[in-house]
Formats: C-alpha cells, structure tokens, sequence
C-alpha cells in the first residue's frame, strides 16, 4: 500500500528513511515532509485537549465531542486551561490558544461530530476546493488520532482497496492464512475501532461503491477463504466509522446507489461565506507556501483583495456591488485562490524588480479560468469590461491598474 494514491498506511513518523531520503543535517524527518498529517502537526494540541475535557467520551474515542469541535474550529483566540488534576504528558503546556483550522460554521461541524459519535458514516459534499478532505482528515485526527486510513477513490480503485488483499508469496506457501490477508485501510480501521476515510467516493465505479454497503449496514466483512477459521468473519470495534468525500461538480462519476446514500448523512461544505475570513485565509496559507519555498512573502493586502474579489464575483455571477457576472464553468474556490497568491508571492520573490506583482494577477486569472473550457476567457474578459472597468471609473487605483491590462486577456 502507498501514500496519497489508491491507500495509505498509517503515518507514525518513526519509520525507516531510506537512505537516498536522507534529511540534511540538521533538518528531522517531521521538517523533511511537504505536508504533515494534522496528528502530527497539532499533536500538542490534541495532547492538551485531552487533558483539557475529561468528559463523557464515545467507545474509541480521544477526545470528547466538544473538544474535537474545539480542534478544529479553535478556542477564538481564548487561552484555554487546564484543571488543577491534570496530568498532562511531557512538553505538554497547562495554557495553550487553539488554532481554527477550518473556516466556515460551527454548527456544520457539530454536525459532523454528532453524527461520528453515534458510528454513521459520513459523507461531505460540496465544490471542489472547499476543504472537504482537510475537515474530513481533522476530524480522524481529533477522533481516532490518525488520518491516515485513507483509500483516495478513482476509476481504478478496486472492491479489494476497500475491503482486503493478500500476499501472495505467502498465500502461495501456506494457502490463504490470516497471516497471508492484507487488510485495507477501512479493514484496519474496523478492527481498531477507528475512522476511515474515502476521498472522491463518487469516482469509484458503482460496483466498488456498493462494497460500502453491506460494510455499513452489518460492520463486518466476509472472508469466505477462510470459511471454518476464525478469521472468516472481521467485525467492527466500537468507535468505527467513515467518512467519505463527494464533489457536487466534478465530470467522469459514479451516481451514488440509493441503498448506499442511506448509510450516511449527508453536510455540504459551501464557500466561505465571509469576505474578510477568505482573504484571511488566502494570505496566511499563501504566506506559509511562499516561506515554505525559502523566501520573504511581498504580496501587499491591495492584491489579495483585488484577487479575492474576482474570485467571488466569478464564483457568486454576481458583484459585491450587485452588477451581474458571466459565471465560468471552472470552479473559482478559494484553493485556487490561494495557489494564485502563492503564485504571486513566488514571482515576486524569485523575479524582483522584475514587473510589479498586480500586473500578474491578469494572466493568473486567466489560467485558472481556461483549465475546463477555453470559451471561460471570454467570461473573464466580459468581467473586465464590467466590475473591473467600473470601479476603475469610480477612482479606485488597484482596479484603474487592472483595467489598463485587458490586453493581457487578448493574448
């Protein structure tokens, strides 16, 4: 099984590194990974909240359902304290303020956790870019302490990835043992009474789907090879669970069955509905990729909100001023947003002096709007000659600017 392509095994970042992977000197193996999984980049968090709530907590579970609602949307900048009785483990702060690590309603995320608590399966829809994955890796996280049993859905994925596989070395020597099984992410999830993850369920051919069903409605799989053993029956340990993800936009799915959308509950995660959040949002995340790249973040505040807002003008088909806009078929969801500032703030790092970072921002535009159909840059021009051309009129200097380069649009 391997990382971020049909299943993922479970992370525990005290692996072997092979000795090509070698961190430089000075740099651990935590520093030497692009992405860290939210059990270990939070893990002092998770650790305190632990401590933090010592209330009722469902079979499995790390934290209570209130404190992982707390994980995940923060303490609002509040330094929360522990008990005078708690004992927490070592490193662990008895003051700590918890990062909001998902921006958009509480009670969406009540949701979720309520219907994880009571061992249903999860399915979280929405756009593409809406952080469907990450709300979904955030909560294992808080739960079961892993994100990482992970089956990602393509066509290719197989009723085994969801289920079990064997080593055939050894079904070759002993015949099928279960020593020879090979159990799936959602297999090992079961037996530890933790929660499993699909990403883009839908994608998955309905055959491969329809394994989910009876997964969820008995919490146990068959193993008929090894009918008369023990083994021949894997049931689920309290606490198991899964959570699926879905894009409501997205072209080459698999309409869900009716018998299996009636296994989960289903939340939809929509835009960011505030303004102020997105761009927030947009400038720390954008910040973080262009420190992570080694260079000092330079994209003014004037930028991002230009940016921002031709996003949710597209996004919305209408202006925040009201005047109507040609939607693009591509979706203009805040993930793209911040690749294009982290764009930017690249350009303008590695190419000083070069242009001014604003007189990029046109042909970023463009990219992202050609990337499903190539008729969207007309739409895009369309928005010049509106929004754009109509708050230049109205004095503002960052859209004057963007107006005097249409011509990019018209290469």
């Amino acid at each position: 099984m391997t990382s971020d392509t049909t299943t993922t095994t479970e992370s525990t970042g005290t692996g072997a590194v092979p000795d090509h992977a070698t961190p430089p000197a000075g740099v651990s193996g935590r520093e030497n990974r692009q992405v860290i999984p939210p059990e270990d980049q939070y893990g002092t968090e998770l650790a305190f909240l632990a401590a933090h709530d010592a209330g009722p907590r469902p079979p499995g579970w790390l934290l209570t359902p209130r404190a992982v609602v707390t994980f995940v949307m923060g303490s609002a900048g509040e330094a929360l304290g522990l008990p005078k009785t708690a004992r927490p483990a070592a490193g662990v702060p008895r003051r700590l303020v918890i990062e909001q690590k998902f921006v958009g309603e509480r009670a969406l995320v009540e949701r979720c956790v309520v219907t994880l608590a009571g061992e249903r399966g999860l399915l979280l829809v929405g756009e593409p870019g809406t952080a469907k994955s990450m709300l979904s890796e955030l909560l294992s996280a808080a739960v079961c302490g892993t994100s990482a049993l992970t089956v990602q859905g393509t066509a290719g994925t197989t009723e085994d990835q969801l289920k079990y596989g064997w080593n055939y070395a050894l079904l070759l020597a002993q015949g099928p043992t279960e020593q020879a099984l090979v159990p799936s992410p959602v297999l090992t999830a079961m037996t530890r009474g933790a929660v499993a993850r699909v990403e883009e369920v839908t994608r998955c051919l309905p055959e491969v789907q329809d394994a989910l069903v009876s997964l969820l409605s008995e919490r146990r799989i068959a193993v008929p090879e090894l009918a008369g053993a023990e083994g021949a029956q894997v049931h689920a340990a309290p606490g198991f669970t899964l959570i699926a993800t879905a894009n409501l936009r997205d072209r080459g799915v698999s309409e869900m069955s009716a018998a299996l959308k009636r296994r989960f509950n289903f939340e939809t995660v929509g835009p960011i509905g505030d303004m102020d959040a997105e761009t927030a949002l947009v400038r720390r995340q954008s910040r973080a990729a262009v420190e992570r790249a080694g260079a000092a973040y330079q994209v003014d505040d004037a930028v991002l909100e230009a940016l921002v807002t031709a996003f949710r003008d597209l996004r919305d088909g209408r202006s925040v001023e009201g005047w109507e806009v040609e939607r693009p078929s591509t979706v203009m969801s805040t993930a793209e947003a911040v690749s294009v500032a982290g764009s930017l703030g690249l350009a303008t790092a590695f190419f000083p002096g070069d242009r001014d970072v604003l007189s990029l921002l046109p042909g970023h535009l463009l990219g992202v709007v050609r990337k499903d159909d190539p008729a969207d840059a007309a739409r895009l021009l369309g928005y010049w000659d509106g929004p754009v051309r109509r708050r230049a009129e109205q004095g503002s200097a960052t859209w004057r600017a963007l107006w005097e380069l249409r011509a990019v649009l018209e290469s």
